[in-house]
This record gives C-alpha cells, sequence and structure tokens, in this order.
C-alpha cells in the first residue's frame, strides 16, 4: 500500500500509530473503511499553524484542508458544523453555512469550547473524530486535491487522506461554493 505523500513530511500509518493521533481520532480511524489510505506525519508542534507549516514542510496550501467549528442558534436550539475547507480559502460563514444551518447568526466556536468539545487540541482540530450531532460540511475543492492535509486532533502531527475519502467521512455534506 502507497501512503500519501507531501512536501518533506515523513508518513506513516495512521492506523498502526494511534499515539500521533487525538484518542477520537484514533476510534473514528478504527471503524472507518478507509483507514488504511490515511497517513501521519509527525511534525514540530510549534509550526502546527498552516502558514509556518507550509513553508516548514514545503506543503502548498492548496493541499492543507482547516476544519473551523461553527454554531448558530434557531428556535431556542444551537447547530454546530465543522467546516473543512482548503487553506487557501476561507469558509463562507456568514452566507452558505449560515444558510445551510439555517440560523440567523452563525460564529465561530470560542476556542476554548472547540477544544474542549471536539477532544482535539488548538491547531490540531480536523474533521475526523468529531461529535455526531455535528453537521460536517466539506468544500468540494477538498475532494479534488489528490493528498489533503489535516489536523490529526494533536498539534505534534498531521494526517495525510486522499481528497477522493474526505468525501466517505461519517456525516459528510460535499457543499459546492462552501468557502471563497
Amino acid at each position: 500500500m502507497d501512503l500519501p505523500r507531501l512536501g518533506t513530511l515523513r508518513t506513516l500509518p495512521a492506523a498502526d500509530h494511534p499515539e500521533l493521533l487525538a484518542p477520537s481520532v484514533a476510534a473514528a480511524l478504527a471503524s472507518w473503511p478507509h483507514a488504511h489510505l490515511a497517513g501521519v506525519a509527525e511534525i514540530d508542534p510549534d509550526l502546527a499553524d498552516t502558514a509556518a507549516f507550509s513553508e516548514a514542510y514545503a506543503v502548498p496550501l492548496e493541499a492543507s484542508a482547516n476544519c473551523v467549528l461553527v454554531a448558530g442558534r434557531r428556535d431556542g436550539q444551537e447547530r454546530i458544523a465543522a467546516c473543512l475547507v482548503r487553506a487557501d480559502t476561507r469558509a463562507d460563514v456568514n452566507g452558505v453555512v449560515k444558510r445551510l444551518l439555517d440560523v440567523r447568526k452563525a460564529s465561530f466556536l470560542p476556542m476554548e469550547r472547540a477544544v474542549e468539545e471536539s477532544g482535539m487540541e488548538h491547531g490540531g482540530i480536523n474533521p475526523v473524530g468529531l461529535p455526531p450531532t455535528w453537521r460536517l460540511l466539506v468544500d468540494a475543492r477538498v475532494t479534488e486535491v489528490d493528498v489533503v492535509l489535516v489536523g490529526s486532533g494533536v498539534r505534534r502531527s498531521k494526517l495525510l487522506l486522499p481528497g477522493s475519502t474526505i468525501a466517505a467521512l461519517p456525516g459528510a455534506e460535499v457543499v459546492d461554493g462552501l468557502a471563497g
């Protein structure tokens, strides 16, 4: 099996290295039929943020995807979505995301809450292993990238997935124009 590779990263089979993943990510991969295609690469945690990471490891921005957590309320009920967009774009929170959540106002989850409820570290939040009650909105352009790099749930590593498998993540909703 050929693991996905990007830049100067040393890729290992993600399923064989749960120590490089947040517990929720490792558990989700254990039951995902495409887990054998997932790689993980250990990195310097001080370089986990997208711009610094991209430069240090020679990974183009369009190969990285950011997962942002957005919430809004409707009829007293909170609606949360994880939005996965390429790093060279931004989620259209006030347009597309707001309409998809069917809320009057959508905003990013505060970082403390995002970390606590996702079970992942700041800088490592990703679409694998999120609470099942959250929607997972994926910009269609992410699925078109050969190898997509996302967080691993921890700052000291990154997860590499074939873009074509992103749409097969549990609960994934592929959305044209989610990001601009």
